[in-house]
């Protein structure tokens, strides 16, 4: 079910990119991320409103984890400025690319409490694979 559920994701993630960068394309960047984060900060107070879910203690959150928020909102900017140049494709395949190679260093570390999970020569062939599309996309 949690691949079913992480191709899912990645379509979502296909669809927000190409949103974002219209809204990018039509608002400027720094609005169109203002639009969209205010979007999605009424959205998640109306799912939680509606689950009846509460915040949790955040007292044992490390401060640095609040980075998050930080990270979505360059992700946006840089994924909108991408696009006008680059597309959907190739934004999100280099986009693919970087998470995986800092995931790969995540859990080949055992980062942020992360379970470690040595790299191995499988996920090379899989980074070559993919290092290998975007070189075809760029060229064709």
């Amino acid at each position: 079910m949690n691949h079913i559920i992480s191709i899912f994701t990645g379509a979502l993630l296909a669809l927000m990119v190409s949103f974002n960068g219209l809204i990018g394309e039509s608002a400027g960047n720094y609005a169109s991320s203002v639009i969209i984060h205010f979007i999605g900060l009424i959205a998640i107070i109306i799912v939680c409103l509606v689950t009846k879910s509460k915040i949790k203690n955040l007292k044992e959150v490390p401060l640095y984890m609040y980075s998050a928020g930080l990270i979505g909102i360059i992700t946006v900017l840089f994924s909108n400025i991408s696009y006008s140049t680059l597309g959907v494709s190739l934004t999100v395949a280099l986009g693919l690319l970087g998470q995986s190679l800092t995931s790969i260093v995540i859990d080949h570390f055992g980062l942020f409490e992360v379970p470690i999970n040595r790299f191995n020569k499988k996920k090379l062939i899989g980074l070559l694979a993919l290092i290998m599309g975007i070189i075809i996309m760029t060229i064709y």
